[in-house]
């Protein structure tokens, strides 16, 4: 007798699910939402958006994205779904009363952890975005270069310029996003009374999930972008007050129609891809 068809083994492992999933996810969403996130950067600049390119070359710094997201959605996913696996094993509340401060602490985990590949693809990527450098390449290798005169430790914060901020943000942003999506596809998983949910469903909750949290942080990002759009490194405190000054409170919500329909529809292409891939590699729920 013929035993039952089992898949190949790499495909049982929640790790290589998570990264696998992860990094087509990051792809896809970057790629898709490239042009929307260019506009939004030229809104935020302090040169203003006309002077930054306008409309002009939308894709540039393009380069950078490409060879940073899968990297870092991997690494977010594999953080992520290994910390948030860990926690709900661990609750003390069988009725799940914990789980919502079980997924805030693996996706602030995830992001910290991903932030380590994302903080020098927006560096350049933002860069060229500004019209700063031609492409991303001028850009990247423009810091590079200043190791002759500055030397390595000052190329390193260059590249890492805004991580503080950077972290400051996504840990907020993703803290009510990933919690809401959780929650929005178990309260739809115990509706339909079926263990998971499908990629079309997972990308409706991506959706709402990340425009909440986009317009909450908003004002992070754009100190965020202006930091790392500075001639030189400046202090946290002292470019908050320069923006105060300068622009007024207004500023803190430059951009903000843009960045929540880009993390809008970023929600549903990212975390829709990433459920239907995880789906697809038997992580559970319909595959659709």
């Amino acid at each position: 007798m013929l035993e039952p068809h089992r898949p190949p083994a790499w495909v049982e492992s929640p790790f290589l699910r998570s990264l696998l999933a992860g990094g087509l996810a990051g792809t896809t969403v970057d790629l898709t939402l490239f042009p929307l996130d260019t506009l939004k950067t030229r809104l935020q600049s302090s040169a203003g958006f006309s002077r930054s390119g306008g409309l002009r070359g939308i894709y540039r710094g393009v380069g950078s994205a490409l060879v940073g997201s899968a990297p870092g959605a991997a690494l977010f996913f594999t953080t992520y779904d290994s910390t948030k696996r860990f926690l709900l094993a661990r609750r003390t509340s069988p009725s799940g009363g914990n789980d919502a401060l079980a997924h805030m602490a693996a996706a602030s985990l995830g992001e910290v952890a991903a932030c380590a590949v994302r903080v020098p693809t927006e560096v350049v990527k933002q860069r060229a975005q500004a019209l700063q450098h031609p492409s991303s390449m001028a850009a990247l290798t423009h810091i590079l270069a200043q190791r002759h005169a500055r030397g390595y430790a000052h190329v390193w914060r260059e590249l890492y310029r805004g991580w503080s901020i950077t972290v400051m943000r996504e840990v907020p942003f993703t803290m009510i996003q990933f919690p809401l999506w959780e929650a929005l596809k178990s309260w739809r998983s115990a509706q339909a009374g079926k263990p998971g949910v499908s990629g079309a469903e997972g990308a409706v909750f991506g959706s709402l999930a990340g425009a909440v949290a986009a317009g909450v942080t908003t004002p992070l990002d754009v100190l965020k972008t202006r930091m790392m759009l500075a001639s030189e490194k400046r202090p946290m405190g002292e470019m908050l007050r320069q923006i105060v000054r300068e622009s007024g409170p207004r500023a803190f919500f430059a951009g903000i129609g843009p960045r929540v329909f880009w993390i809008s529809a970023g929600g549903a292409i990212f975390l829709g891809s990433y459920q239907w891939a995880s789906n697809v590699l038997g992580g559970g729920g319909d595959q659709l």
